[in-house]
């Protein structure tokens, strides 16, 4: 049975996620959103190449470091999307949950930081 949760509970949830993940990934969260939604737009699914009827955990939407310019900063924050339909639907238990928002979140921001599918394994989320 999926964990089915309202906002500001999932909200802490997520909270309690964040503070799980380590220091070396939590500390490029100070400058970006994490903004959770139901379920991805029709306009996210197809910037992200996906079918309508496949739904991503998260999302980041931004600019990575490895292509900032110090010329150009970027118009928009980085963000992070968490979608919360999905991530509940894959999961039986808050605690469950919690793990699966924190993978998710490290995903998010490895794909901001070019951090590589190792380092992530050595981390323990490959």
């Amino acid at each position: 049975m999926p964990v089915k949760l309202t906002e500001a509970q999932f909200d802490r949830v997520v909270a309690r996620a964040i503070e799980r993940i380590p220091l070396e990934i939590r500390r490029y969260l100070d400058n970006m959103v994490i903004a959770v939604k139901k379920r991805p737009s029709a306009g996210m699914i197809k910037e992200m190449g996906m079918h309508p009827d496949d739904y991503p955990l998260g999302l980041f939407q931004g600019v990575p470091l490895i292509e900032r310019s110090a010329t150009t900063p970027p118009l928009y924050p980085d963000m992070i999307y968490l979608f919360q339909e999905p991530l509940e639907e894959m999961c039986d238990t808050r605690e469950e949950l919690e793990e699966e928002i924190e993978v998710t979140v490290v995903h998010e921001v490895a794909h901001y930081i070019g951090m590589t599918e190792e380092r992530l394994a050595e981390l323990g989320y490959g």
